[in-house]
This record gives C-alpha cells, sequence and structure tokens, in this order.
C-alpha cells in the first residue's frame, strides 16, 4: 500500500468555498490624494518604439498592473520585500510610483515569453533612458527573488553558470520548495546538495502509475489541483515544457445517500444559507475582536446555524454538512480546531483563473525541476547541526556539510520533532510550530476498465447520511480526461480522514463501489470492479504526517512567517506552511523555495562583504516583531516605541504605520467582495499589508496621537508638518539601530531572558561526510 504525502492544496473546485476578500479599514483615499498633491503622479513613460496616443499608453501601463497584480504584487504600492530591498530612495514618493510602472513592465515582458531569459539591455530598449537608475534596481529585485527568468526552459536552464563558485548549501527535501530554490541557488552559482528521504522526488507531490486489464492511467496521489492559473508559477512552468493544462469543469452534481440526485433548488438554497453564514461568522469576529482568536470556526458556524434554523430537515442537514466536509478538505482540518479569526487569512492572495490538472500528472514538472540535480535519495535526516563554521545535516550513516542549510520539511515533520536541530530552535520558531495546524486528506484511486460515469463530469459529490461520516468519499474526481485511463479518485476529508488510516483498504473499497453502484445502477449503468486500487495514509507516513497547514485556534497569519525566518545566518526554512500568503499549496511551496534562494544568495553575500548592521535582515525583521509586540504608544495604524534609555520628550523613537489593515483586526474588516468567477477583479484591488517606519521624538509622537481626522490625516501631518520620510525596516539608520538594541537589552535585562548558545565549533564526527557542490 503506498503511504504517500496528500497534498491537494486549498481544495478549489466549481463547489469551491466562498471567498471573503478584506479591504483596509485605512483612509485610502485621502492617502492617494495626498500622494498626487504633495508628492507627485504618475507620469507615464514607457516607450514602444513608435508614437501612441496617452490613452493607447495608459492602457498599456493598465494591463501591465493588472498582470502584476495576478502574480501577487499590489497595484499601486510597494511588497515589504521591496521596500526592505530598498528599491527606491523615498518611500509613498514620485520615484515609487516610477519604479512601479517599471516593475510591472518587466513582469509584464517576461510573462509574454517565459521560454527566453530577460536580461536588462532588452528591458532598456522599451524604457526611456532616464529611468535606467528604476531599471537596474527592478531588475535586480525581480530577478534575485525569482519572479523573473525562473523555471526549466532551455534557455533558463542554459544561463546555469559551468562552475559553481558561492557558498555552499544542503537543502533537506526534494519537494517542490526544495527543488525550486535548487535550481535558482544553481543560477546564483551556488553549489547545492539535496538531500530526500524517499526514493523519489516530489515529497507530497506524487504521481502513481497504474495499470492492469490493458488500461494504464497516471494518477496523483498527492498534490494534483493547479488552483488559480493567474499568475501561477506552476502554469510557467507547464507552458516552458509546453503541456496543456485541463480546466476542471464547473459541473458537480451532489447525490444522496440512497444515490438520487440532490434537487436543484434545495443545492441552491443550502449553498446560499451556508455562504450567509460564512458571512456572519466574519461578522461576528469583527466585533468579538481579540476573544475571536480562541474560538473555533466550527462552533461558530454550528451556532449560527442553530440560532438562524438552517439545515432543519435531514435532507437539508446532510447537505449542510457536505459543505462543512468540503471547508475540511479546503483546510485539511477539522472545523473544530480551526481559528475563527483567521482561518481564512490568506483569502486575499489567492491565485485567480481556472483550477486545472496536468496531463500525465504533476510528476512532469516535477520530473522536469528535478533534471540534473544532484540529490541524495532514502537519506532521512535525524540532526540538523549549525553554527558560525557552517551547517551539519546528518542522516543514518552520513553527515553532509556545508556553509548553510535549507530546510524543506513538512510542517508535520516539525510538530512531530522527528529532526533534531542543534542548537535547539528559537522559542519564537517553536512555539509557532506548536501553534499552527496540520490536518490530514485521504484519497482512494480506482482505475476501471472503462468510463462508466460520463465523459462530460471532472467532479461530483456524495452526502453522507450521518454527520460524522460527512468528509467520507464526500467528493470524487474524475481523471478520465488526463491521466490516459479511466481513474477515478476518491476524498476523505476531516474526521472520515483520520479514521480512514484505521480502516482495512478492502473495506474502504467496498464502501466507495456501494456507493458508485447506488448512484449509477439505478440508471442502468453498471459499475465494474475496479483493476487496481490505492488507498492513502497520509497520516501514518513518517515523512510528512499529514496533509497541509492551517490556522488552528490560538494561531495566526504570523506564525507562517515565523516558521520563515531563518536562524542565526544559517538555516532557512521553506515549505508550503512557511508562505502567509500561499499556504497549503502546490506554488505556494514553489514560491517559497524561490524566496529562500533568494535570502540565501543575499546572506551569502552580506558575510562576504564588510560588515553591515543587521547581517541579517530576517532576524531584525523578527526582532523589531518582538519589541512592537508591546509598543509604548499605539493609536490607529501607528505604534510608537521610546528609547527606553531617557524619557526627554526630545529623544528618538520608533515609528511604525501599517498600511493596508488594520493592526488591531489582522483578518480584515468582515466586508465581502465578490465571489470566486470575480477574483482577478479582486486582486486587482486588494494591497498587501506593509509596515513602513521613521524616527520622531517622544513629543512628536505625542503630537501626532492628539491629530483628528483619521490615518490619512495623520500620515498627511507626520509628512508635511514633521517633514519625516516613511522607510522600510533596512532604512532607520544608526539611530534606530540604537533604539532597536537599547529596546532589547533593557526587555532582555527584565525579563532575564538566558540568550542560545551557539557553538563555535561542529561537532566532528566518525561517519561518512559529504560536502555540497562535490
Amino acid at each position: 500500500m503506498d503511504q504517500e504525502a496528500q497534498y491537494l492544496g486549498r481544495g478549489k473546485s466549481n463547489r469551491a468555498l466562498r471567498q471573503h476578500a478584506r479591504i483596509t479599514s485605512y483612509d485610502e483615499a485621502l492617502v492617494d490624494e495626498m500622494i498626487e498633491q504633495q508628492l507627485g503622479g504618475n507620469p507615464a513613460f514607457v516607450a514602444r518604439g513608435r508614437k501612441k496616443k496617452p490613452l493607447d499608453m495608459d492602457k498599456e501601463v493598465d494591463v501591465e498592473a493588472m498582470i502584476a497584480v495576478s502574480i501577487g504584487f499590489p497595484r499601486d504600492a510597494l511588497t515589504e520585500e521591496e521596500i526592505e530591498a530598498g528599491v527606491v530612495t523615498t518611500v509613498l514618493g514620485e520615484e515609487q510610483a516610477n519604479y512601479i510602472v517599471v516593475r510591472n513592465h518587466i513582469l509584464a515582458r517576461w510573462r509574454e515569453n517565459v521560454n527566453v531569459w530577460l536580461d536588462q539591455g532588452a528591458v532598456m530598449e522599451s524604457i526611456r533612458s532616464q529611468f535606467k537608475n528604476l531599471v537596474a534596481s527592478s531588475y535586480k529585485f525581480l530577478l534575485s527573488h525569482g519572479y523573473i527568468n525562473f523555471g526549466v526552459a532551455p534557455a533558463i536552464k542554459a544561463a546555469i553558470p559551468a562552475e559553481s563558485t558561492k557558498a555552499s548549501v544542503v537543502i533537506i527535501g526534494a519537494g517542490l520548495s526544495g527543488l525550486a530554490a535548487a535550481r535558482q541557488l544553481l543560477a546564483f552559482g551556488h553549489k547545492i546538495i539535496v538531500v530526500e528521504g524517499r526514493q523519489r522526488p516530489g515529497g507530497r507531490v506524487y504521481t502513481k502509475k497504474m495499470e492492469g486489464g490493458g488500461k494504464m492511467a497516471a494518477a496523483d496521489l498527492g498534490g494534483s489541483v493547479v488552483t488559480g492559473i493567474h499568475g501561477n508559477p506552476l502554469g510557467v512552468l507547464a507552458r516552458q515544457l509546453g503541456f496543456p493544462l485541463h480546466k476542471i469543469r464547473e459541473k458537480c452534481p451532489l447525490y444522496q445517500p440512497d444515490g438520487l440526485p440532490v434537487e436543484e433548488d434545495m443545492d441552491s438554497k443550502v449553498e446560499t444559507q451556508f455562504n450567509k453564514l460564512l458571512d456572519l461568522a466574519s461578522t461576528w469576529r469583527e466585533q468579538m475582536e481579540s476573544v475571536a482568536d480562541s474560538i473555533a470556526l466550527g462552533t461558530t458556524l454550528e451556532t449560527l446555524r442553530e440560532q438562524a434554523s438552517v439545515a432543519v430537515t435531514t435532507d437539508e442537514r446532510r447537505l449542510f454538512d457536505w459543505h462543512l466536509a468540503n471547508l475540511e478538505y479546503a483546510n485539511a482540518g477539522l472545523l473544530s480546531k480551526l481559528s475563527l479569526a483567521f482561518w481564512d487569512q490568506d483569502d486575499p492572495y489567492e491565485m485567480g483563473g481556472d483550477h486545472c490538472f496536468v496531463p500525465g500528472g504533476n510528476v512532469r514538472l516535477i520530473s522536469a525541476l528535478a533534471e540534473d540535480i544532484p540529490i541524495f535519495y532514502g537519506k532521512t535526516v535525524h540532526t540538523v547541526r549549525y553554527g558560525s563554521n557552517g551547517v551539519q545535516v546528518i542522516t543514518g550513516d552520513q553527515v553532509f556539510e556545508g556553509d548553510m542549510a535549507l530546510c524543506t520539511v513538512p510542517l508535520g515533520v516539525l510538530k512531530w520533532k522527528a529532526i533534531r536541530f542543534e542548537p535547539e530552535l528559537p522559542q519564537r520558531k517553536t512555539e509557532a510550530i506548536s501553534r499552527l495546524g496540520f490536518g490530514l486528506l485521504n484519497k482512494v484511486a480506482m482505475l476501471f476498465p472503462h468510463v462508466f460515469w460520463g465523459a462530460e463530469l471532472d467532479t461530483f459529490g456524495h452526502l453522507a447520511d450521518h454527520s460524522s461520516r460527512r468528509g467520507e468519499f464526500f467528493l470524487f474526481y474524475s481523471y478520465a480526461a488526463v491521466s490516459g485511463g479511466p481513474l477515478l479518485i476518491a476524498l476523505v476529508a476531516g474526521e472520515a480522514a483520520i479514521n480512514f488510516e484505521r480502516m482495512p483498504p478492502l473495506q474502504a473499497i467496498q464502501r466507495v463501489l456501494t456507493i458508485l453502484r447506488a448512484i449509477y445502477e439505478p440508471r442502468g449503468i453498471s459499475v465494474p470492479d475496479p483493476i487496481q486500487t490505492v488507498c492513502t495514509r497520509w497520516g501514518s507516513d513518517h515523512l510528512c504526517y499529514g496533509s497541509y497547514s492551517n490556522v488552528a485556534v490560538g494561531a495566526s497569519g504570523d506564525d507562517y512567517d515565523i516558521l520563515a525566518e531563518s536562524v542565526g545566518g544559517h538555516l532557512f526554512f521553506a515549505g508550503e506552511a512557511t508562505n502567509r500568503q500561499y499556504p497549503a499549496t502546490m506554488h505556494g511551496a514553489f514560491l517559497s523555495g524561490l524566496r529562500e534562494a533568494g535570502n540565501i544568495a543575499a546572506q551569502a553575500a552580506a558575510s562576504t562583504a564588510p560588515p553591515k548592521i543587521p547581517k541579517d535582515i530576517q532576524s531584525y525583521a523578527a526582532i523589531l516583531a518582538d519589541i512592537f509586540r508591546e509598543p509604548d504608544l499605539e493609536f490607529g495604524n501607528f505604534a510608537i516605541v521610546y528609547d527606553p534609555q531617557s524619557e526627554d520628550p526630545k529623544s528618538f523613537a520608533i515609528l511604525r504605520l501599517l498600511i493596508g489593515g488594520n493592526a488591531k483586526k489582522k483578518y480584515g474588516d468582515g466586508q465581502g467582495m465578490e465571489p470566486h468567477k470575480y477574483q482577478f477583479q479582486q486582486q486587482q484591488q486588494q494591497q498587501q499589508q506593509l509596515h513602513l517606519y521613521t524616527i520622531i521624538t517622544r513629543q512628536q509622537a505625542l503630537d501626532l496621537r492628539e491629530v483628528r481626522g483619521g490615518d490619512g490625516v495623520r500620515l498627511v501631518y507626520l509628512c508635511e508638518k514633521f517633514g519625516v520620510k516613511l522607510v522600510g525596516r533596512r532604512g532607520l539608520g544608526v539611530n534606530g539601530d540604537a533604539i532597536v538594541a537599547a529596546v532589547k537589552w533593557a526587555r532582555a535585562a527584565k525579563k532575564s531572558a538566558s540568550s542560545v548558545h551557539v557553538p563555535n565549533t561542529l561537532v566532528e564526527t566518525k561517519v561518512q561526510t559529504v560536502n555540497a557542490g562535490t
């Protein structure tokens, strides 16, 4: 029996969960007016080699902006990554507005043809020469962070240096994140080794070849759905490889426990009621504020259902339970353990567009990514040692050494403490690991002699006869159009997925066949015995211990960021559970690998350059986040931390401004926007949450608090009255570093916290040692 990790992602089909896009309560109109009047406009400047009317140019700029939004960039703002990278000298100024247009142009240029290597010179051909400094800044950022020139196209692979001369990196795990990082690091000139516990690449993405009786099919037992094709990097890989994608069709009939179809009127009625309860749950959590952090989504929905007298009949309750099962499928977690406050914190970032299958299975993407990568298979890591002299990644009989290590193992492995870290991981990170949820989803894959369920269907659902079994074989995926044979896969979610681990395979198959025969045989359609079957057991797989992450009660989106933080400048982390914007997805894992490749390259470059403060920007970010958990002054979206060394009104303080969200309500203001089919339009209006900083005096902080009219007015007052500039974390300068150090020292002394000891030398071993790059 195959035991591979299930990794389908966010379970979006035509019967997808209603998305609740959040919009900020920040006075954006006032800020926009300030930018336009006080800081200058945004002149169009993209040249195309021929004179165009201004309207044509504006339209082209607008189209490029929409492309950037689909990739995950704000329409008219910088990402936190860009601010930290210092892509512009002044945040919110005219330079930023022009940079954004250049950035969007570069993104659009490469997405036009992802099979070529887009160099900076080619970009300059379509940009006026006076913006050369912006081209250099934006091109460098997009290249180093993996937004352009990534993948497996021949031209991209040809750019990999013949000889690796930079720092060596040991990558733990050959899943999507590990493979993405490996290819990027090779392109950046680094030596790499990938250590994989399985005998194959892919991790939680696994395609099994099923065959018998003259039939053959490729079954994705792990990650299967490319969730949202707009901007999705997996779509880029498919284009580079020439793989056509199969759009999952919207038709998804539901069947009652006795096999009869669910009436359309009742289906529509209960689905509407279910979505209204989700909306009402969002309203509740806004009203409860911080209390919502300790309440489960499932408890809230059940309370609201009873109060609203929804799904009171047996048939309606079964249909309502089906939607609950679909919700548990989307989160790979029990609703009784999902956080009411933050379960959908990633919704604003969801990739728009159709959900698709890769014909022949996702193994085709994995194989292309793994080609020519040095991977050591069958090496289960049990210890990782890291220190100032480098890293050691230890398996049963080998020690893999390098300058740095990238850990991409699933969150379940970290939760089970299957890997020992020496020294231990910081408490901040271990607590985040403990808080985040890691759920379970199982599958039954069946190869039949023929397609008896109809070639026009990609999905259909089945209602359970009791709430306790609502997730048992509740949804069926037809892979007949993409697998090469008559393949049908049944999904098991929620509590049923846990119980499924203990169910004998033969019993599971008989239950599935009973369901299928109840649906089809009354219509005169014979359901044959399957030729071959596979039942997954992802919860008992020691290389994953589950399927994918979710936000459990007590956790928040911040925990994904904490899990992504590097430790000591030598140990890095990637994987879907480190991606706050795209957790529980294949593309989220892939993007995290690209992200960490950029972070590793930057850290390696910093270690060879003259010392700067701070060397490890991620550690510095963690320190800033910690000190602002307890600000000395807080109002609206502003937070202030004073220099503890002086109470003089003229002494300095650090001001932090949150752009794009409410500081006290991280989950948004609860106002829903358009449903799933309008998600691309949603994304154009969404703005990521960013932190901007500046240095002011204590007295100025008090004066700013007294300004009335909202945060927008305060921002105008801050910029015009005080004449300060808002910067990213790295722009605080010497005064900012001094305040951060003073606050950290003062609070550490107050709490008598002991520091983590990092050994100066790595422990010698007597087993075989392998150096990265050899």
